[in-house]
């Protein structure tokens, strides 16, 4: 076959699978939402900018609605915006909506296992099963309050050893926000030079930068050809490969001393499960299961918890009437001879309210993690098939006019009353909601409040540019927001 004929045939393989594709594509197209046509293959990619791909969301949103298909690849996709019709479908038909939709980039290592990949039976046994064992070792409870207590002076020694010079505080907040649920897993903290968790720690970071990426966006929209390409995303399935190993060989030196009667964390918990199923071959509990919930749960309570507390830092030094308030309320609530605690949180509407704006603006999730329909549903005047997948828009919820007076405003009074008293808004779901919401919500809260006043009851946040120029911008394109680097001064008070 001479060169010529070759190309034609290739060409026309091409084009044959750019039309089988397209079929595909539009198959069911007209029971569907509007939304922007896709082209072969490529879908709405054109139609949308690859590297800011929330904002382009959100311009849809205004232009169809509540509800719209979008084409990422060749995967289609229906798109929930605004409060009310999140609400409808996560909340008001949670069951129908439980369903975890396609996510390549987490598929492609956790295999479906795992608390937050996985599904039906599975997923329900495992999330059931998970929630009761950071239950068991504190999530809600004083125990786990003294812990967080605890660790947070850990870090607050270390923001006094700046001696008020400059400095970035993300490194020292990751590995300290790491150790809570590294007590939680694994009994015991870490010193924050330790090599295991440096290696955790900077896993978490690769994994969440690289998901956030145009990399990221783009092994989304075509896994089966960027598994073949070079790029970050060949370095974030190391980083997911390096907690795996760090997870399997904790549980291997836990099952040595392992006590059934007397388990010691959430890891030993997992193997007594494991070695109570061994003879039933349907069990959801393994060592696969074991290590992806575990990584899950280590990148869910280290990195978005840490980032939410740098955009805490980053909203003090733009608005530092705000932070001055805080520390008011701080005085006269705690005063200069006990530590933040969660009994004072009732008496602290300022404080609550400064952190949950910071969660509503700062966006760290600005898209929910897919869903997928368990059965045939009807929403918004829609008749949808089992197996349809969702991206919930949550940007769309945190800035619904309807349920914010001023959405594109950092303002405290979006989660005040009128008497000043702290008023939760129920378009708020950092944390997502329904049947998938986070399993670890209570023990965010908890985190972020005692964070939060204890770094503000010891220093004053000094920026090193003016208030007015200090930068709130969020860098993100796809799964997270995250702050720009930046560094600051705290002052002792």
């Amino acid at each position: 076959m001479d060169v010529t004929a070759g190309l034609v045939l290739f060409l026309i393989f091409c084009l044959s699978y750019l039309i089988v594709t397209y079929v595909k594509m539009m198959k069911g197209k007209h029971h569907l939402p509007p939304g922007p046509t896709p082209l072969p293959f490529i879908g709405n990619l054109l139609q949308i900018r690859i590297n800011d791909i929330v904002n382009s969301l959100m311009k849809l949103h205004r232009q169809y609605g509540t509800l719209y298909s979008l084409y990422l690849g060749p995967q289609r996709y229906v798109v929930l915006c605004g409060y009310k019709t999140v609400k409808e479908a996560l909340i008001d038909r949670a069951e129908e909506f439980s369903g975890r939709g396609n996510y390549p980039l987490f598929y492609n290592f956790t295999k479906g296992n795992g608390i937050a990949f996985s599904q039906g039976s599975k997923w329900k046994e495992l999330r059931r099963f998970t929630l009761s064992g950071l239950t068991q070792f504190g999530m809600g409870k004083r125990s786990i309050e003294e812990r967080i207590q605890e660790e947070v002076q850990y870090l607050v020694q270390c923001f006094q050893d700046t001696d008020g010079s400059p400095f970035n505080p993300e490194f020292l907040l990751s590995r300290s926000v790491c150790n809570i649920i590294s007590f939680i897993l694994f009994g015991d903290r870490f010193d924050y030079e330790d090599e295991d968790l440096v290696v955790i720690t900077e896993s978490v970071k690769n994994i969440f930068e690289t998901t956030s990426s145009t990399c990221g966006m783009l092994y989304h929209c075509f896994p089966d050809i960027m598994d073949h390409l070079p790029g970050p995303h060949q370095q974030m399935f190391k980083s997911f490969q390096a907690l795996k190993r760090f997870i399997v060989n904790k549980a291997k030196i836990n099952q040595k001393m392992l006590d059934p009667a007397n388990p010691r964390d959430l890891l030993d918990i997992f193997l007594i499960k494991i070695e109570q199923e061994k003879d039933n071959p349907s069990s959801f509990f393994n060592w696969n299961t074991l290590a992806m919930s575990s990584v899950i749960l280590i990148f869910a309570g280290t990195e978005s918890i840490s980032t939410t507390l740098r955009f805490c830092f980053l909203y003090m030094m733009k608005n530092p009437d705000v932070q001055e308030k805080v520390h008011e309320e701080i005085d006269r609530v705690i005063g200069d001879h006990q530590n933040p605690s969660l009994q004072h949180r009732s008496q602290m509407p300022y404080t609550q309210a400064v952190i949950h704006e910071v969660q509503r603006i700062a966006d760290v999730i600005p898209l929910s993690l897919t869903h997928s329909l368990t059965r045939d549903t009807e929403l918004g005047g829609y008749k949808f098939q089992k197996g349809t997948v969702f991206i919930p828009l949550l940007t769309s919820v945190h800035n619904d006019p309807t349920q914010y007076e001023d959405p594109d405003s950092y303002d405290p009074k979006h989660f005040l009353d009128e008497n000043g008293c702290f008023q939760l808004n129920p378009a708020f779901m950092p944390f997502a909601s329904g049947k998938r919401v986070c399993l670890g919500e209570n023990l965010a809260t908890m985190e972020l409040f005692l964070y939060f006043t204890t770094i503000l009851k010891n220093f004053k946040l000094e920026p090193l540019v003016k208030p007015e120029e200090v930068d709130v911008r969020p860098i993100g394109i796809f799964l997270a927001n995250v702050p720009r680097p930046f560094m600051f001064s705290l002052i002792p008070r």
